[in-house]
Formats: structure tokens, C-alpha cells, sequence
């Protein structure tokens, strides 16, 4: 399954979400409110990855995947929980897209012709150089 495809799949059923108090901008609606936002991806039990996309994301997320397995997302940037939840997403998307991206092989270009000529012609110019260095010999 290509990127592209994976990235238009819904992983939204096994999302899970927990809310908590957050630091912040809020002023008194920040002690009461529950708007900081946790998602919860279970990278090893997910049915929409394939092995080698949950090996990948395993090698490449190991910083933010915990010991059950989980990649773990968080977000207290906005004032609302709806709004949090909706950075949460978006960011795991980002994050999936970014480290599955595979970037494409180098093609090794030739030198053009105008370059190979202007080569040789330094060449030359040395070569000539060098020979005049040497002394008439009678």
C-alpha cells in the first residue's frame, strides 16, 4: 500500500484519546477545564498497518512509542479540548507521513559535453605548461 493511500485510510477507531488539565493561556478557565489532549496510537496492534510500516514506525518514533507499544501525541496548544483534538490528529498524520516517506534514489547524472571539453582543455593547458618548463636540449 502506497503512502498516498495510507494516508486517506481512517485510523480514527483505533485512536484513543484522553483529556487532562493544561497549562497555559486559559487565565481561570485553566483550573477547571479538561483541555490538553493525549492520542493514543497502538502502533503493534494496528490492523491498517502492514509489518514493515510498524517496523518502520517503530525504528523511526522509538523516542515516542512507549513500552506497550503506544505512539503517544499531545497537544495543549488551543483554549478548547475539540480544538486540541483536532491539532492531535493532524499531527498524527503529519508524523505518520513523515516518517514513512521514502525518498527517491539519486540518479548519478553524465558530466556534459561543453564540461568534458572545457576538462581537457585545462589538461592541455597544463600539459603545455609543463613542457615548456623542460630546457632545449642540443
Amino acid at each position: 500500500m502506497s503512502l498516498a493511500e495510507l494516508l486517506k485510510q481512517d485510523f480514527s477507531p483505533e485512536f484513543q484519546f484522553q483529556a487532562s488539565r493544561s497549562g497555559g493561556a486559559g487565565g481561570q478557565n485553566v483550573n477547571k477545564v479538561a483541555t490538553k489532549v493525549e492520542l493514543r496510537f497502538n502502533v503493534i496492534n494496528s490492523v491498517l498497518l502492514d509489518e514493515i510500516q510498524k517496523n518502520t514506525l517503530q525504528e523511526k518514533l522509538k523516542n515516542q512509542i512507549n513500552s506497550e507499544g503506544e505512539l503517544i501525541i499531545v497537544s495543549q496548544e488551543e483554549r478548547t479540548q475539540l480544538r486540541n483534538k483536532s491539532v492531535v490528529i493532524k499531527k498524527f498524520y503529519d508524523l505518520l507521513k513523515k516518517a514513512l516517506f521514502v525518498p527517491k534514489k539519486r540518479k548519478a547524472s553524465e558530466p556534459t559535453f561543453a564540461s568534458k571539453m572545457d576538462r581537457l582543455k585545462s589538461k592541455k593547458i597544463a600539459s603545455i605548461k609543463k613542457v615548456n618548463r623542460r630546457g632545449i636540449i642540443f
